[in-house]
C-alpha cells in the first residue's frame, strides 16, 4: 500500500528505490474505476502504479500543487488527492503526471520517467476516454498498450461511424441525424440541417457530439436534452463555436432497470475468443440518467452477440462496455455507446469470474489467466445506493436483509453473490478516505 500520493518528481525518486519481478500496471485514473482495476490486478499479485492528475482541483502535473491534507511540514514530496485508489492495499505507488488534455507532450515525457525509474515496461490501464486515449495518441516509450491503437479507438468512439456499423451489421441505435451546422464537409456528407432533424425527431430530443471528449470538456457532460426550437440552435451554435461535430438523436423512452451492457476483453486473435460477460444496470442513480449503482449478470445473449458484431467489425481489441438501453416504443434493445476501457463497475464482471483487467494484462505479459467460470454476481456502489434509499422519490430496496448483514459484517467479500464498489473490510483505506472527503467544501468529483 502506497501512504501518499505524490508529486511527478517525489514519484519517480520513490520508484527509483523500487524493484518489480515483472511489469507494473500503470492504472490512470486513480478514483473509483480505477480502484477497481488496481484490485483485480493485486489479486494476481500484479503491482500497480496510479497515476492521476493532482491539486486541490485535481489539475496540474503536482510540482506546485497544495501539500497533502494532514501531511502539511511532513512529506514536501506529498500533494492533494481526492481520489479513493492511492490509500488501497491494491496500489504500490500513486502519484501525479501532467494531465493530457492540458499538455499531451508533458504527460507522455513525465509517463516516460515514471517507466524509466521503474527500470522496467509497464501496462498501460486507462479508465477514463481521456487517460485511455492519452496513452494510445502518446505511446509512450516502455509502455504496452493491452488495446487497440488510435486509430482503432476512434472508429469506435466515433458515433457518426459507430452507428453506420450498426446500420450496416442490422443492430438496432436510437435514430440519428448528424448535423450540416457542425459537420466537416471535408470528411464526409452531412445527414440533416438542424430544421430537417427537428421536424423528424420532434421535441424533446438529445444533442450529442460525434467524440465525446471535447464536447466533455466545453459543456461538462456529453449529452443535452433539448426542450423547444430555440435551446436546439443555441446548444448546435454553441458546438459549432467549439469546432465540435453533434448530432441529434430522438429521445429514446427507456424502460427503467432495463440498461444491458456487455463486459468484456477481446484479445488481438478476435471476437471468436473474447471473454465477457452481461450486467444489467438495474438501478442507477439519479435513477434516470445517472451512473450506475446496482448491476447484475443477465442472460442476454443477443446483446453479447451484437455488441461482439460491432466490435469485431472495428477491429478493437482490448476491454470495452458496449451501453444498451431498451425502448419501449421500439421493443428492441438498442445500441447507444461503446467505453473502449474499463468503467465504474469493473469490480462486477472481476467478482463474477471473468476479470477483464487480468486478461488484458496477460494478453502482453508473460503472466497467464484463464477464467475459472462465470457465476450469478450482483455490484452495488453504496454512496450512491444509500443516498437513494435516503432521498424523497419513492425507491424500494432492492437488497435483502441478509445481503446487508454480509455488507455490514464483511461476510460479503467471502460468501453470497454481491460485491461493492469502494467498501470493503480487508481494503478499508479507500471507504475511509471517501467519509474523509464526502463532508468537505470542495468540487464536485466524479465517482469514475
Amino acid at each position: 500500500m502506497t501512504a501518499q500520493f505524490l508529486s511527478t518528481e517525489a514519484l519517480v525518486d520513490a520508484l527509483a528505490d523500487a524493484s518489480f519481478d515483472r511489469p507494473p500496471a500503470l492504472v490512470s485514473n486513480a478514483h473509483v474505476t480505477g480502484l477497481g482495476v488496481a484490485r483485480a490486478l493485486d489479486a494476481h499479485d500484479v503491482p500497480v502504479i496510479a497515476l492521476d492528475r493532482g491539486g486541490n482541483d485535481a489539475g496540474g502535473g503536482g510540482e506546485g500543487d497544495a501539500p497533502a491534507a494532514g501531511d502539511a511540514g511532513g512529506n514536501a514530496g506529498a500533494v492533494r488527492h481526492d481520489g479513493l485508489a492511492p490509500p488501497s492495499d491494491a496500489v504500490d505507488f500513486a502519484g501525479a503526471v501532467t494531465y493530457p488534455l492540458d499538455d499531451l507532450g508533458g504527460f507522455r515525457d513525465d509517463v516516460e520517467a515514471v517507466v524509466d525509474a521503474a527500470g522496467t515496461e509497464a501496462v498501460a490501464f486507462g479508465c477514463m476516454d481521456e487517460w485511455a486515449l492519452a496513452y494510445a495518441e502518446a505511446d509512450p516509450d516502455g509502455v504496452r498498450l493491452p488495446f487497440a491503437g488510435i486509430e482503432t479507438l476512434d472508429e469506435v468512439l466515433n458515433k457518426s461511424a459507430l452507428y453506420a456499423t450498426c446500420e450496416a451489421l442490422g443492430v438496432p441505435y436510437p435514430e440519428t441525424y448528424r448535423l450540416a451546422e457542425t459537420a466537416d464537409a471535408a470528411t464526409r456528407e452531412p445527414d440533416a440541417s438542424l430544421d430537417e432533424a427537428a421536424e423528424a425527431l420532434g421535441f424533446p430530443l438529445v444533442v450529442k457530439p460525434e467524440l465525446k471528449r471535447d464536447f466533455e470538456e466545453a459543456f461538462g457532460t456529453n449529452v443535452i436534452e433539448v426542450a423547444d426550437r430555440e435551446e436546439f440552435a443555441d446548444v448546435v451554435a454553441a458546438a459549432s463555436d467549439e469546432g465540435i461535430a453533434v448530432m441529434a438523436q430522438r429521445r429514446v423512452d427507456v424502460a427503467p432497470g432495463r440498461d444491458h451492457s456487455l463486459a468484456s476483453y477481446v484479445p488481438p486473435s478476435g471476437t471468436d475468443d473474447a471473454l465477457g460477460i452481461v450486467g444489467n444496470a438495474a438501478v442507477r442513480y439519479p435513477r434516470q440518467f445517472g451512473t450506475s449503482c446496482l448491476v447484475e449478470t443477465a442472460d442476454e445473449p443477443a446483446i453479447e452477440e451484437r455488441a461482439l458484431a460491432v466490435l469485431g467489425d472495428a477491429g478493437y481489441h482490448g476491454i470495452s462496455e458496449a451501453e444498451f438501453v431498451y425502448d419501449t416504443d421500439r421493443e428492441a434493445f438498442l445500441l447507444l455507446d461503446v467505453n473502449t476501457r474499463p468503467w465504474k463497475w469493473i469490480g462486477m464482471p472481476v467478482a463474477a469470474g471473468a476479470n477483464l483487467p487480468m486478461a488484458a494484462y496477460a494478453a502482453v505479459t508473460d503472466a497467464a489467466y484463464e477464467s475459472p467460470g462465470v457465476e450469478p454476481t450482483r455490484w452495488v456502489f453504496l454512496p450512491d445506493y444509500l443516498s437513494l434509499l435516503a432521498g424523497d422519490d419513492a425507491f424500494w430496496d432492492q437488497l435483502a436483509p441478509a445481503d446487508w448483514r454480509r455488507l455490514v459484517s464483511g461476510a460479503f467479500e467471502r460468501e453470497g453473490d454481491l460485491m461493492t464498489g469502494v467498501y470493503r473490510p480487508s481494503d478499508p483505506a479507500p471507504a475511509a478516505k471517501l467519509f474523509e472527503t464526502a463532508f468537505v467544501d470542495r468540487d464536485y468529483y466524479c465517482a469514475c
